[in-house]
């Protein structure tokens, strides 16, 4: 078995710099690699390492394809949460924060045993902070599911 990722998330997004900037600032994503398109500004591919992970992106180049955009903006949002799972989720969460991120759900103990919360990108995109922090039984998560879905 390989010991290089085999599932690589891949996201276009309004503007492949800015986005890369505000990984690097919000997750401490690292920079693999950046392909420019010819006679432009845009980014046709770029590579980031973010937690372990490689994530891929480049621009939207629906006005040069003739299609429609497919950015979360274009779309009015996104059905896809890109998951970090860290040792400190306090520090994350503020981190991400301090960069421009927008909280769409708290940070918060939950009921199956993750410091868990939810923030919103610049770009439209939905992204988890998750920390461990228990262990529940099967029928400890029963029953918390049971409550956090009562309200």
């Amino acid at each position: 078995m390989s010991d290089n990722p085999t599932f690589i998330p891949h996201i276009v997004v309004s503007n492949a710099a800015a986005a890369i900037d505000f990984y690097k600032a919000a997750f401490g994503a690292e920079e693999l690699a950046r392909h420019v398109a010819p006679n432009s500004n845009k980014i046709m591919h770029a590579s980031l390492k973010i937690n372990g992970g490689v994530l891929m992106m480049n621009d939207d180049f629906s006005n040069s394809m003739d299609c429609k955009s497919e950015t979360p903006e274009a779309l009015g949002g996104s059905p896809v949460v890109l998951n970090l799972e860290v040792p400190n989720a306090d520090a994350a969460w503020a981190k991400a924060l301090a960069a421009g991120a927008q909280v769409k759900f708290p940070l918060a103990d939950q009921f199956w045993g993750a410091r868990y919360g939810q923030l919103k990108d610049p770009f439209g995109f939905y992204w988890s902070i998750s920390q461990t922090i228990a262990m529940p039984t099967p029928a400890e998560m029963e029953e918390g599911a049971k409550v956090a879905f009562a309200h």
